[in-house]
C-alpha cells in the first residue's frame, strides 16, 4: 500500500504524527506538505496529494486541516478520488466498505490524536465490501466527473 499525505498548517502536527506512524508500519508514502506551522493556502499541498492519488500513483491518501472541510472540498475536485471527511472511527469503515474512499480528510481541531489513529487504523484496514449496490452508485458518482 502507498499512502500519500498532505496538510495545512492546522494539520500539521497531526500529519507529523502520522507520518511516523506510517515509517513505525512500514507503509510507504510520499508527503506533499505542508512542512511547519507557518500558515499556507490548503488547495497549494492539498490538490498535488489528491491528484497522485487520482492519477493511480498512490492507493490512498490523507489530508488535513483544522476542521477537515476545506481539504475535502479541495481533494473531491479532482477526478478519481472520493474523499470523506471522518471525525468518528466506525464511519471510518462504512465509507471503505460503502464508498470505497480512496482519500480521508480529518480535522486536527475536531478530534483527538487517539481517535485520528483509531480513524486511520479502521479506514486503512476496511476492504471495500464490492457489493452491487455499492458498486453501482460509485460508478454513478464517477460519471457526474468532469473528463
Amino acid at each position: 500500500m502507498k499512502i500519500a499525505i498532505a496538510c495545512d498548517h492546522g494539520g500539521f502536527e497531526y500529519k507529523e504524527l502520522l507520518v511516523k506512524y506510517l515509517k513505525d508500519n512500514k507503509i510507504e508514502y510520499k508527503d506533499y506538505g505542508c512542512y511547519s506551522v507557518e500558515a499556507v493556502d490548503y488547495p497549494d499541498t492539498i490538490y498535488p496529494c489528491a491528484k497522485s492519488v487520482g492519477d493511480g500513483l498512490f492507493d490512498k491518501g490523507i489530508v488535513i486541516c483544522g476542521t477537515g472541510i476545506g481539504v475535502s472540498i479541495v481533494a473531491n475536485k479532482v477526478n478519481g478520488v472520493r474523499c470523506a471527511l471522518v471525525n468518528d472511527d466506525k464511519v471510518a469503515i462504512t465509507t471503505r466498505e460503502h464508498n470505497d474512499s480512496n482519500v480521508l480528510a480529518m480535522g486536527a481541531r475536531v478530534i483527538s490524536s487517539e481517535m485520528m489513529f483509531k480513524i486511520v487504523d479502521n479506514w486503512l484496514n476496511t476492504p471495500f465490501t464490492n457489493e452491487d449496490r455499492h458498486i453501482r452508485r460509485i460508478n454513478k458518482i464517477s460519471a457526474l466527473e468532469i473528463k
